[in-house]
């Protein structure tokens, strides 16, 4: 699966549990730090713009995961001393 496809596919898995759940359309904070879900855009700019950065490090994430680990050199065997006689 490549980086594109694998995007799509947590996107797509993002947008269904964000449907899948109640949060309000409208939020915003108040002088004195009481949310209010009545107002502004606020909430929504916030919630997309950490599901957008959610995306992108799932996305990392998966494709580490994916990926082989490289693995080191292996190294030469050593030559094999013969006795002369």
């Amino acid at each position: 699966m490549d980086k594109e496809q694998l995007a799509k596919l947590v996107a797509d898995k993002i947008d269904a549990a964000v449907k899948s759940s109640e949060h309000p359309k409208k939020f915003f904070i108040t002088a004195n730090g009481r949310g209010v879900t009545d107002g502004g855009d606020l909430y929504n700019a916030v919630l997309a713009d950490v599901l957008s950065v959610v995306k992108v490090a799932l996305v990392d994430i998966f494709q580490e995961l994916a990926a082989p680990a490289a693995k080191p050199a292996d190294k030469p065997d050593k030559p094999v001393k013969t006795s002369k006689k």
